[in-house]
């Protein structure tokens, strides 16, 4: 183990050291706050050999050292799954902060399934993906107890730097996912303006530079026109087809808001499940 003297605050842990969570653990290590690690597989921990980051042999035990445990796994599965062995492994008093993206109301039954432990359970999912959170840059969104919130400010400023607290728990996922659909809209409606320069025969890199500097320019149009095929963007479009599908489950009428923003996300979401090549 390496690393300075430890801040003073929680004993922390984190579960979900992919590539948006190992940035954040490691902004969470580097702050100097005492980080206990849990992933399936040992070839999760390299990163962190460097690091003054401890490692746990089960998410029990894991609980059992910590104050303060995030979770960034990838969806609602994992999510109960992770909480099902988490939540009678830790002290009363503790927080578990779910930075995943999940439906609103299945945090909030997590929520509830917290408390009968004594514990205290945040929604604080993020954007702004690896690049923010190697940075110490990301958003968060949160849900839930303001006395709690306040209490896991330190930990959210080491990966944070643009924090809103929302309201109650399933709040932060709202958002959340609010947030991804117009990301992929706007994606989609690029990729039909890109697609309507191919039928005229103009030339793609001048038009994607010339649209960047001009009043048509989105991060959606940054994000399409760094891609040479949508099927390269298959894992991210199946995440971001999954978030859409949430929202149109809490905004299910035809014709609304979240109907509208599929339509535009479809064209890109349908390309970007074909086979490459």
């Amino acid at each position: 183990m390496s690393g300075g003297s430890a801040m003073t605050g929680p004993t922390c842990g984190f579960i979900g050291i992919g590539d948006q969570g190992a940035p954040i653990a490691r902004r969470m290590i580097d702050a100097g706050f005492e980080t206990w690690l849990w992933a399936r597989r040992e070839a999760s921990f390299e990163p962190f050999r460097d690091s003054a980051a401890r490692y746990a042999a089960t998410v029990e035990e894991l609980g059992a050292k910590c104050d303060h445990v995030g979770i960034c796994v990838v969806n609602d599965n994992d999510v109960r799954e992770v909480c099902g062995k988490l939540f009678p492994a830790m002290r009363a008093g503790s927080r578990v902060a779910i930075h995943s993206t999940i439906h609103p109301d299945n945090c909030r039954a997590l929520a509830d399934q917290a408390r009968e432990h004594g514990l205290v359970l945040i929604d604080a999912p993020v954007s702004g993906g690896s690049p923010a959170a190697k940075a110490g840059a990301l958003t968060l969104m949160l849900g839930g107890d303001a006395e709690a919130i306040t209490l896991a400010m330190p930990v959210f400023e080491s990966f944070g730097k643009h924090i809103v607290h929302l309201g109650d728990v399933g709040a932060g996922q709202e958002v959340k996912l609010i947030n991804n659909a117009l990301l992929v809209a706007n994606i989609g409606l690029a990729h039909q303006a890109l697609e309507a320069g191919d039928r005229l025969g103009v030339d793609r890199g001048k038009l994607v530079e010339l649209l960047q500097s001009s009043s048509g320019r989105s991060f959606g149009l940054e994000v399409r026109g760094r891609m040479q095929s949508p099927a390269g963007f298959r894992h991210g479009g199946a995440l971001l087809r999954k978030d859409i599908n949430l929202l149109l489950e809490l905004i299910p009428e035809e014709g609304g808001p979240g109907a509208s923003l599929a339509i535009a996300a479809k064209p890109f979401l349908d390309a970007a499940a074909e086979p490459d090549g």
